[in-house]
């Protein structure tokens, strides 16, 4: 997923009853037959009988199927601690407005609540979040199979402090593959799946309204959608983020790759594309109106899994094309933690331990089919692999292997700096400008880098 909210459970991955037991062999396998037999404990509260009697735990999240999933399990937490948590969620934008207001006032309201990715830099670099390193490494407090090692370094990259020190631990992340709804149409061209952008685009010629079909679409946010073009032709946002966070959208790589990424929006999506939302670009490719797009997970699993998918058999996923200098498909986590004003972190922790523990993430992908966990153990266990095998391909690899690339190198980096929403709407109406004709890529990102730096100056950022 990327820095908003996942879809409806409409589009979430679906089970039949008539493999639920299939289900539950493969998840016994994964986390043993005792942990089933006793149900699902509280990690950090074994041994004890209801530890946390008395105490009320308040939450908040955005409105997400993650968090529609962890709360039907939520009364088993409560019966084995002994606390009534109470978790609130609310839309993408509000709850991102309420929680900024609440984390900068030193608020106590919450005790645990979402660590959303593009506030990530603001709330953790401010000191709003209490960190956790202190509370892992107490085993009187943390359970011996928490393995924080476990969770997959590029989801947990976003939920560092300058210094290093965790301030949450992540439970989706958003990895960006190609999905092709039409794959056949590549076929019938003669031509092999793209791996570079020049053979993206020979691709989007060759197949471009084949069958009534657009050949490339995509959704409004280019400051998520563009970038890695712009990065995989030797380009960038910011100079050397998080340090150095002098713009550098003038560059000839940005006015290049840009003009070339609207093109692809010009020359083959589908009409009124500039406009496009995430869930509109989803329908045109269910709808087999379009065919390829580069974008999240969450946004590719639907062409396979949803009920009113027309794509269903013609679907086909692949990295994202690399340019001449790299790969850099986007990838992204938004995670749990502690606001630094909470009053009840003890019980705060137990909450975030047994939420992400591999016993819950290992039900609620086995009861759900909830498809972007952040456990490495999850990942790669027969269940996980069930659920993301789509059209014979292991989609769980390619998953794993777009979030180990932003952790080796943490090129997302430029995500999670304070002041990236700002330089993201200039790359947005940047983009808009050239695929309308109002300017050429060079004349466009001056722009956006001379606005840019108007930005940040006001914001007091340092030059």
């Amino acid at each position: 997923m990327q820095d908003r909210p996942t879809l409806s459970n409409t589009t979430a991955l679906t089970m039949s009853a008539a493999r639920l037991h299939r289900r539950r062999l493969l998840q016994a396998a994964l986390i043993g037959p005792a942990a089933l037999a006793v149900g699902l404990r509280a990690p950090a509260v074994r041994g004890q009988a209801k530890p946390f009697a008395g105490v009320t735990l308040n939450g908040a999240a955005f409105q997400s199927v993650f968090h529609e999933y962890l709360k039907t399990y939520i009364p088993e937490f409560e019966e084995q601690s002994g606390m009534k948590v109470n978790f609130e969620q609310q839309a993408f934008p509000v709850y991102n407005q309420r929680m900024d207001l609440e984390l900068s006032t030193g608020g106590s309201a919450y005790d645990v609540c979402n660590v959303t990715f593009i506030y990530s830099g603001r709330w953790i670099g401010a000191g709003w979040f209490t960190t956790l390193d202190d509370f892992v490494n107490d085993p009187n407090k943390t359970t011996p199979d928490w393995d924080p090692a476990d969770f997959v370094s590029g989801a947990q990259s976003s939920l560092k402090n300058a210094e290093g020190k965790t301030c949450g631990f992540a439970w989706e992340a958003g990895a960006m593959l190609m999905g092709m709804a039409r794959a056949d149409l590549i076929d019938k061209a003669g031509l092999k799946v793209p791996t570079t952008f020049e053979e993206l685009q020979q691709v989007c010629e060759a197949t471009n309204k084949q069958e009534g079909v657009a050949a490339f679409v995509a959704d409004k946010l280019h400051h998520w959608n563009w970038i890695p073009y712009l990065m995989g032709s030797g380009g960038g946002v910011f100079r050397n983020p998080p340090e150095d966070l002098m713009p550098i959208l003038d560059t000839p790589e940005a006015a290049e790759s840009a003009e070339w990424y609207a093109n692809l929006l010009t020359k083959y999506a589908p009409s009124g594309v500039m406009s496009f939302t995430d869930d509109q670009a989803m329908r045109a490719q269910i709808a087999g109106r379009a065919s390829i797009r580069t974008q999240a997970l969450t946004w590719m699993t639907p062409l396979v899994r949803h009920e009113e998918s027309k794509v269903k058999e013609t679907t086909r996923y692949a990295l994202m094309p690399h340019g001449p200098k790299g790969n850099y498909p986007g990838s992204n986590s938004h995670g749990l933690g502690i606001p630094a004003g909470s009053k009840q972190k003890d019980a705060a922790w137990a909450f975030i331990q047994w939420a992400l523990s591999k016993e819950l993430l290992t039900r609620i992908v086995a009861d759900h089919g909830y498809g972007t966990v952040c456990r490495r153990s999850v990942i790669e266990s027969p269940t996980f692999k069930e659920k993301l095998t789509l059209n014979g391909q292991d989609v769980a690899a390619l998953y794993l292997q777009v979030l180990e690339l932003g952790g080796k190198s943490g090129y997302m980096k430029y995500r999670t700096v304070p002041v990236f929403p700002q330089v993201g709407d200039k790359i947005n109406k940047a983009i808009e400008r050239i695929a309308s004709g109002q300017q050429n890529g060079a004349a466009a990102m001056k722009q956006a880098q001379e606005e840019a730096l108007i930005d940040l100056k006001k914001a007091g950022v340092n030059l």
